[in-house]
């Protein structure tokens, strides 16, 4: 048993894929097959089921798999250690959120993160909240940003910041007259452009218009968005309206090209999470990567 197998053999579990595992390994797909059934005929047992094209775990693979990622997150402890000391640290972080940390927290982290350790590089994944939350019970995501907790047992999350959504409109009539804050009876016949299902706002959004039973279906819903960005500029040429994170239109309000409002009883507050998995242990880089979050928006708090 060696380096090489473990960590092709974690490879595959984490992606349920051989040809995935040799891509993310920089390996041949039958370098890949060779390590795997080395490893099972030195350990005497099957691994990894390869029935039906499905590559899962068996049993044993499953008890194996915990000591294999302990064995490598050992060996790279070692690695980042000596890498420390010799001044420079080097590795990759790989993070999944959803849209609204994915454009307009993480840059801001990687940005940090990098001016401490120039050499590491940065892979982000875009999954809504849901997407998140299943990759990392699945053990295809190490960790996430999500703006929604969805409690599973396997799961912790970590509070780091507070957002609120508000209704963003043109600058421009009828909304320049409005008031800061106004009823949600003030919007029934407006065209609107909501988030994609599975997303933390929308999900947020359904949940107090129901509270007000209000279905989004009974709503005039010009457009099904999924990039934010593209929802603003939607906005901005007059195809309706939406509800966004405050986050999102700091520059627009700045510059006067949008406008934004509270919906008078509606409670659209929320925070956004750190969420990973309670029985894996991230990596050495990770583990620093994940403490710099931590530190950063205590220091933001």
């Amino acid at each position: 048993m060696d380096f090489r197998q473990l960590e092709t053999f974690v490879a595959v579990a984490k992606f349920k894929s051989f040809s995935k595992a040799a891509e993310q390994l920089f390996l041949t797909q039958p370098t890949v097959s060779s390590h795997i059934s080395n490893l099972e005929k030195e350990l005497n047992t099957i691994l990894i089921n390869r029935t039906n094209r499905n590559i899962s775990l068996t049993k044993a693979g499953d008890i194996l798999y915990d000591y294999a990622l302990n064995i490598i997150n050992l060996k790279d402890g070692a690695v980042f250690k000596l890498s420390e000391y010799k001044g420079k640290i080097v590795g990759n972080i790989e993070i999944a959120s959803s849209t609204i940390p994915e454009q307009y927290i993480l840059p801001e982290l990687f940005s940090g993160f990098n001016k401490k350790f120039p050499d590491v590089t940065f892979k982000m994944l875009h999954y809504d909240s849901q997407q998140v939350v299943e990759g990392i019970i699945q053990n295809e995501i190490d960790f996430g940003i999500v703006g929604a907790e969805l409690p599973h047992s396997q799961l912790n999350y970590v509070e780091l910041l507070s957002d609120e959504l508000v209704v963003v409109t043109p600058s421009a009539p009828p909304y320049d007259s409005f008031e800061s804050s106004i009823s949600l009876e003030h919007l029934m016949d407006k065209s609107f452009i909501f988030r994609e299902k599975g997303s933390g706002t929308r999900k947020l959004v359904e949940q107090n218009l129901q509270q007000h039973n209000v279905d989004i279906n009974s709503l005039n819903v010009v457009a099904y968005i999924e990039n934010t960005e593209s929802i603003k500029q939607c906005i901005r040429r007059g195809l309706g309206i939406s509800f966004l994170s405050k986050k999102s239109i700091v520059d627009e309000l700045q510059l006067g090209v949008l406008k934004a409002f509270k919906i008078n009883n509606l409670s659209l507050k929320r925070k956004f999470y750190f969420v990973y998995h309670k029985h894996r242990n991230p990596s050495p880089l990770e583990t620093e990567f994940q403490s710099f979050v931590l530190k950063y928006f205590s220091k933001e708090g």
